[in-house]
């Protein structure tokens, strides 16, 4: 299966990113990719080069987007869509509005109180 992704290229603490289609057997650091269709530099907001037309080519013919590259590009409007969430352990902001259609009402739970912890006795240490 294709992939487009973000293959990090650069100096130490300086990351610049090249966007590449690769097999997803391949390791992102591995270098084996079949095109570059862009490059990113996250430091500067005037260096994205996309090559667009290249891209809906490759994701016409069933390449699949990395979570993080497709909100990339749903940002730059190479894409329509909605952007995903990469990180699926977060959850998304809630508006008070979304809140309040819920029910709103806070249901308090009771708390459980933890039972006094038995005291033992300290054992004399003998000389």
């Amino acid at each position: 299966m294709l992939k487009i992704r973000l293959q990090r290229v650069g100096r130490k603490n300086i990351p610049t990113f090249r966007v590449v289609l690769t097999d997803s057997k391949n390791s992102t650091k591995s270098g084996r990719f079949l095109e570059v269709l862009g490059s990113f530099d996250p430091r500067d907001d005037k260096s994205k080069i996309i090559k667009a037309d290249r891209v809906k080519y490759w994701i016409s013919k069933g390449a699949q987007l990395s979570g993080t590259l497709h909100n990339f590009l749903v940002h730059t409007k190479v894409i329509e869509g909605k952007k995903i969430n990469v990180l699926p352990f977060k959850r998304p902001i809630k508006k008070e509005e979304e809140v309040k259609k819920e029910g709103g009402a806070k249901v308090e739970v009771p708390a459980i109180e933890a039972a006094p912890a038995a005291e033992v006795p300290k054992e004399e240490v003998k000389s």
